[in-house]
């Protein structure tokens, strides 16, 4: 038996520490063993790698990433009541668990995971609801790329998985998450979990989503493309030519019609028509705009 086989069952921690899932952090928490270790397995073999978690709770799948092999996991909690769980953890793989104690969307992981990482660096979580989606865009706005990490292995609800891997062939999902996550990651959908394997029950089936960074994605600036398509898809339903007159350059509005012709795109067409490779033409052109 290892050391975090003789620590105490998930659902004995909770009680312990009164780890009540909070709704206003997103919090579902999973117990699970069979299913921690799966999400654990799927960010790949992991001797030798630096792991970031992103609300591990009271540390399921901290547990589950330690018992796979990784170096070591830096966990990212923002709730104070989970401290003491993960203590528990960390006091049992003595080197291997760093605690840090604030809000991810805030942290500056690329430094943080430079003080702990010998190796490659991964990112694996089951997110909270509440700060999936912009924790991910974070991710895919690092600066530089190819980034930090090697590979993102996250769970997200099934609808926002889908999101994230849509193209203009499914339409009703495609949006800025799939064209941020397709133009610089190769994402796809491992399994899906339903909503019993979590406490509480969500109401909804979840997925985990993994990401592999692209080495050389179509040459854009990431700030562009993001604006670009923020305005895009924020008014899906008008023609290019009307949800991207808002955009500026330099301080000036931008010709629409001219940014348009630039890249190559048809004013009349609409946001979920227009597939990675036009958008990347339109941040070009709203580059030398101006």
């Amino acid at each position: 038996m290892t050391a975090l086989d003789a620590l105490p069952p998930l659902r004995d921690v909770v009680r312990a520490f009164d780890l009540a899932p909070r709704k206003s952090l997103g919090q579902n928490f999973l117990f699970d063993l069979n299913l921690t270790a799966k999400i654990a397995r799927a960010a790949g073999p992991l001797a030798g790698v630096t792991v970031v978690e992103v609300g591990p709770g009271p540390g399921g799948l901290t547990r589950a990433l330690l018992a796979e092999g990784a170096r070591r996991v830096v966990a990212i909690e923002t709730d104070e009541r989970c401290l003491a769980a993960l203590a528990e953890i960390a006091a049992a793989c003595p080197g291997r668990l760093e605690i840090v104690h604030g809000d991810a969307l805030s942290v500056d992981l690329p430094a943080l995971v430079a003080r702990f990482a010998d190796g490659p660096a991964r990112i694996c979580a089951n997110l909270p609801y509440n700060v999936g989606t912009a924790m991910l865009v974070q991710w895919l706005e690092t600066e530089p790329w190819p980034p930090w990490f090697d590979r993102l292995t996250l769970m997200f609800q099934r609808e926002v998985a889908e999101r994230i891997v849509a193209t203009p062939e499914q339409r009703a999902d495609y949006g800025r998450l799939g064209v941020l996550a397709g133009w610089r990651t190769r994402a796809r959908i491992l399994f899906d979990v339903p909503p019993s394997a979590f406490t509480p029950p969500p109401k909804v089936t979840s997925s985990v989503v993994e990401l592999i960074p692209r080495a050389a994605p179509l040459a854009c600036e990431a700030r562009l493309l993001s604006e670009i398509t923020r305005a895009a898809f924020g008014q899906r339903r008008k023609m290019l030519r009307q949800s991207l007159k808002g955009l500026s350059a330099r301080g000036a509005a931008v010709d629409v019609v001219a940014l348009l012709a630039a890249a190559g795109v048809e004013p009349t067409r609409r946001a979920e028509e227009i597939d990675i490779e036009g958008f990347v033409r339109l941040a070009r052109a709203l580059a030398g705009a101006g």
